[in-house]
């Protein structure tokens, strides 16, 4: 597999802050933060999660939380592959917290967005011979080439922009991340190959 199209990344944080007082003193009182952090994670779309996308889909991860009534913080991931839509959904997250601090008048919502990695596509699209040169080296060794997204990051996107043009060739790995996140030898010596065809083919462009 050919992987040159990555996700673009970004984090979120979500702060609460809330008030407590004794529960049976609370009515009119009380602002339960965790109550708060529940209704801004309503509010993302039920179905934009990595459990329900797959391919080109972006979501939201909420990968962590935790809180008491008086503070709560829910950290997300925010994924897409398309500029505008990933855009977009940090748009929506800045909407709910805006809507959410107009709700409640001790506006209590603080969301930091901080931005990741980007996809690398468009600058590989400059110089496709990096791809070309991938194809050929494959077919030498009579594989069919695949060419799927990355639903995740790589080192190679940050080279990529760094100047040094780098798409994944046959990562290989299965369950990444997982409990039984593992790659195959045989894998990993039929990419060496493949570097190989590459190294030759390319010192003679």
């Amino acid at each position: 597999t050919i992987a040159f199209e990555n996700f673009n990344a970004a984090s979120a944080t979500v702060e609460v802050n809330g008030y407590n007082i004794h529960p049976g003193d609370a009515k009119g009182k009380m602002i339960n933060s965790m109550l708060i952090a529940m209704e801004f994670n309503s509010m993302l779309p039920s179905l934009k999660t990595p459990a329900n996308t797959e391919g080109y889909e972006g979501f939201f991860h909420l990968n962590e939380m935790s809180g008491d009534v008086t503070t709560s913080k829910l950290h997300y991931l925010i994924r897409n592959h398309n500029k505008d839509e990933f855009e977009t959904q940090k748009e929506l997250m800045y909407g709910i917290e805006k809507y959410l601090n107009q709700k409640y008048p001790t506006k209590p919502i603080k969301l930091t967005i901080t931005d990741s990695y980007q996809n690398m596509r468009d600058i590989v699209m400059t110089k496709p011979i990096c791809l070309e040169l991938a194809v050929k080296g494959l077919l030498q060794e009579k594989i069919e080439p695949k060419f799927s997204p990355i639903r995740g990051g790589t080192d190679g996107a940050r080279l990529t922009y760094e100047g040094i043009i780098c798409p994944n060739l046959g990562t290989g790995g299965v369950g990444f991340h997982g409990p039984y996140e593992h790659i195959t030898v045989e894998g990993m010596e039929l990419c060496v190959e493949m570097i190989l065809k590459i190294v030759e083919k390319y010192a003679k462009a």
